[in-house]
């Protein structure tokens, strides 16, 4: 197929590029910013490029990952977090409607799933996060735009029948947290292999599959995480003693943990349980916290990157999106 990939220059963009090329798709890459896999530079924002896409490439599907995320709120206004994350999406899905595009693949997340309460850690339980969790009250400009978008897709799915996926991915940037730093990058990245995160690999794994299973599905919205050992009758003590749990599970894990320095988590605020994507969607990640403590047992490389200097490409070129 000629698959339209936006944010091909991003840090999503440059394993699922190569990955679509090699299932023999031919892609066009867009990108505020210039990279390997980008072939337009330009914004979803912008309706007149996107329109020029679609008729010169003959686009028939669509895998939709560029987006302004969450660290990008201190750089942008929430104006440019409309136009890019909800407008461009806008323009993306009509677009794909007029070309009889025959898939759609939208890359959300599961921040916009994470309320203030949520973030803030207030109950005496993990809070258990599958997709029928409801309300969602996003925490800032980015969830809210994020979650407006979506809405579009199920509106345009249900409007004309163009099959779209959307996909709430769970962290997997390289970077250090913006927020959290009380422990390393890694060890931070290890922990949250537990409950809230996935390899960069999976994430462009799971959107070669959602590509795939997109007719047959229709219509789906599933999370994508690293497969949790938990469940959810120890979400109390999960947030009470969070080692005494993961002990039960795994119980070489801190003695493993001891030979690199690292601390497990005292407490665990939230799971977020990636089975619906493992029932219907048949997609599982290949890497979790299991692979980790393997990786680490038999002094082999860790299962996820990690790079504390990464800063994403449009910020290194200074491209407004």
């Amino acid at each position: 197929m000629r698959v339209l990939l936006t944010g091909s220059s991003g840090w999503l963009g440059r394993f699922l590029a190569p990955r679509l090329r090699a299932a023999g798709h031919v892609v066009t890459g867009l990108d505020v910013a210039p990279g390997v896999d980008t072939d337009v530079i330009g914004t979803v924002a912008d309706r007149a490029l996107i329109d020029r896409i679609f008729v010169e490439r003959g686009i028939e599907a669509v895998i939709h990952g560029g987006a302004l995320h969450k660290p990008d709120i201190v750089r942008y206004t929430s104006q440019a977090f409309i136009d890019v994350n909800t407008s461009g999406t806008l323009n993306l899905l009509e677009a794909a409607v007029a070309a009889k595009s025959s898939r759609f693949v939208f890359t959300s997340t599961t921040s916009l799933m994470i309320s203030s309460a949520i973030r803030e850690a207030r109950g005496d339980a993990a809070v258990w996060i599958d997709e029928e969790m409801a309300p969602l009250e996003p925490r800032n400009i980015y969830g809210v735009t994020k979650l407006a978008a979506e809405q579009l897709c199920r509106l345009i799915h249900a409007e004309h029948g163009l099959p779209v996926l959307i996909l709430r991915t769970s962290r997997f940037f390289p970077e250090d947290d913006d927020t959290h730093r009380t422990l390393s990058g890694e060890n931070m990245k290890a922990n949250e292999l537990l409950h809230r995160r996935l390899t960069v690999e999976d994430a462009a794994e799971g959107h070669i599959v959602a590509l795939e299973r997109a007719p047959a599905i229709g219509f789906g919205t599933f999370i994508l995480s690293a497969p949790t050992p938990f469940a959810r009758d120890e979400v109390t003590a999960l947030k009470a003693d969070a080692p005494a749990v993961i002990a039960r599970h795994f119980p070489d894990a801190a003695e493993l943990y001891a030979r690199r320095g690292w601390q497990l988590p005292a407490t665990i605020d939230r799971v977020y349980d990636a089975g619906l994507a493992e029932r219907v969607l048949c997609f599982r990640c290949a890497a979790d916290f299991a692979t980790v403590l393997d990786a680490i047992r038999n002094g082999a490389e860790l299962p996820f990157a990690h790079d504390a200097d990464y800063v994403s490409p449009k910020e290194r070129v200074s491209v407004a999106p």
